[in-house]
C-alpha cells in the first residue's frame, strides 16, 4: 500500500453543520465547500504525480458519435425508476465509512460544485472502447470534506444496479481516489447521464479499465480492507469472474 500524505483537514467544512449526516442544501455552500477543499488536496495532487500521470484527453471533435452502453442499462428498484421519470430530485449520494463527518448529497449539491469536465477514452474489457465528454466535481473533494481517517485503505462504490442477484460495486485505492481525473460524472457530452450509461451519477477513473467505473452511485464508503465486502476482492466482476482488482490501462 502506499503511504500517503495526511488529508487536510478544511479550514471552511464548519459550514456543513454539526449534525452526524451534514447536507450541502444551498449552492453557495457547495462553492465553498469547494474552495475550501482545493487548497487542503492540491498538496495530494501534487505528491502523487509522480507515482500516476494523465490519461490522453481528446478535443470535442474525437468524440465517438455514440456511447453505448454495456453492463448494466437499467435499474429494476421502482424508486430508481420512479426518480429517472422525474429527474432524480430525490437522489441522494452518501459518503460514509472511515471519515469523521459523512455526507448526503442531493444531485443539485453535487451540479452546484466546481466541475471538471474532461473527454477521455473508455476502453472495455470485451475490447471496445469510444470517446466521450464527462463532467462532475472531483471525488477529492467530496472525501477532503469528509475529512477520511488515515486507517482508511480503499474507497468503494456502492451502486443501485442488481446483477445475478448481487449487489454492484466497485473500488480503488487512496491514488486513484485522489488523482485529478477521478470525477463524479453527472453528464455525458453536454447532457445529463443517459440511463444506459448510469444516471444519475457514475464514476470516471480514466486510468483504468470500464469495468470499475461504477455505474447508478449511491454511496461513496472509506474503508480499510475488503475482509467483509463481498468475497473480499474488491469489486462484483472480480469476485464472480476472477477479474483483476487493478485495471490499469
Amino acid at each position: 500500500m502506499v503511504d500517503l500524505p495526511r488529508r487536510s483537514l478544511l479550514a471552511g467544512i464548519a459550514a456543513l453543520g454539526a449534525s452526524a449526516c451534514a447536507k450541502i442544501n444551498e449552492s453557495e455552500t457547495a462553492k465553498s465547500l469547494f474552495k475550501a477543499a482545493e487548497d487542503g488536496h492540491r498538496a495530494v495532487h501534487r505528491a502523487l504525480a509522480g507515482k500516476q500521470g494523465l490519461a490522453p484527453e481528446y478535443t470535442r471533435a474525437q468524440r465517438s458519435p455514440t456511447f453505448r452502453g454495456n453492463g448494466s442499462v437499467t435499474v429494476a428498484d421502482p424508486f430508481y425508476q420512479e426518480q429517472l421519470g422525474k429527474g432524480f430530485p430525490d437522489w441522494q449520494l452518501e459518503v460514509r465509512g472511515l471519515v469523521e463527518r459523512p455526507l448526503q448529497l442531493s444531485l443539485a449539491d453535487i451540479r452546484a460544485l466546481p466541475q471538471r469536465p474532461q473527454i477521455t477514452r473508455h476502453d472495455c474489457v470485451e475490447g471496445w472502447s469510444a470517446i466521450g465528454e464527462w463532467q462532475g466535481p472531483q471525488l477529492a473533494t467530496l472525501l477532503d470534506a469528509a475529512k477520511v481517517r488515515p486507517e482508511a485503505n480503499f474507497i468503494v462504490f456502492r451502486c443501485a444496479d442488481v446483477l445475478y442477484g448481487r449487489d454492484y460495486y466497485e473500488s480503488i485505492d487512496m491514488v486513484d481516489a485522489y488523482h485529478p481525473q477521478t470525477i463524479i460524472a453527472h453528464a455525458l457530452n453536454g447532457e445529463p447521464l443517459p440511463e444506459k450509461n448510469g444516471a444519475p451519477l457514475r464514476m470516471r477513473i480514466e486510468r483504468q479499465l470500464g469495468y470499475k467505473q461504477a455505474k447508478y452511485l449511491k454511496a461513496i464508503e472509506a474503508v480499510a480492507s475488503f475482509d467483509d465486502i463481498g468475497q473480499g476482492k474488491g469489486g462484483f466482476w472480480e469476485d464472480v469472474a476472477g477479474y483483476q482488482w487493478y485495471a490499469g490501462i
